[in-house]
């Protein structure tokens, strides 16, 4: 058995956390997208954050690699969070009123936003709902 010095120890476990949190990127500004609204509308169910869609939707690409801190500086805290395999995160947002305005909070199965991040703690996967036009 070799002893490793703590030293050595944490030196390495510093170089970790430096190489993780050098993943990623900054998420730009997203010009026309009013983040206060969007956070004041709790699992959508003032109905304001379905006219914020199509600005989300034009900066998706924007999303993908940006560290979920980040998202979170804009979107605020999801509305739910679901744990994946080897430390995977989903973000649900709800965009329109449904199930999820009800006590308690129910599930609902559509019309959200889901931003995936991965161990490194930047979004790798971005699904948006398609709204019907009404």
């Amino acid at each position: 058995m070799k002893i490793v010095p703590a030293l050595v120890v944490r030196a390495t476990v510093g170089l970790a956390v430096l190489s993780f949190s050098g993943c990623g990127h900054n998420l730009p500004e997203l010009p026309d997208f009013d983040s206060a609204a969007w956070r004041a509308d709790p699992y959508g169910c003032r109905n304001q954050r379905a006219a914020l869609l199509p600005v989300l939707a034009r900066h998706r690409n924007d999303l993908f690699e940006a560290r979920i801190n980040d998202i979170t500086a804009v979107l605020g805290h999801p509305d739910e969070e679901e744990l994946g395999e080897q430390s995977d995160k989903v973000y649900i947002y709800y965009v329109t009123p449904g199930p999820q305005c009800g006590p308690g909070h129910p599930r609902a199965a559509r019309n959200r936003v889901m931003l995936r991040s991965g161990a490194t703690g930047t979004v790798t996967e971005v699904i948006l709902p398609v709204l019907a036009e009404q």
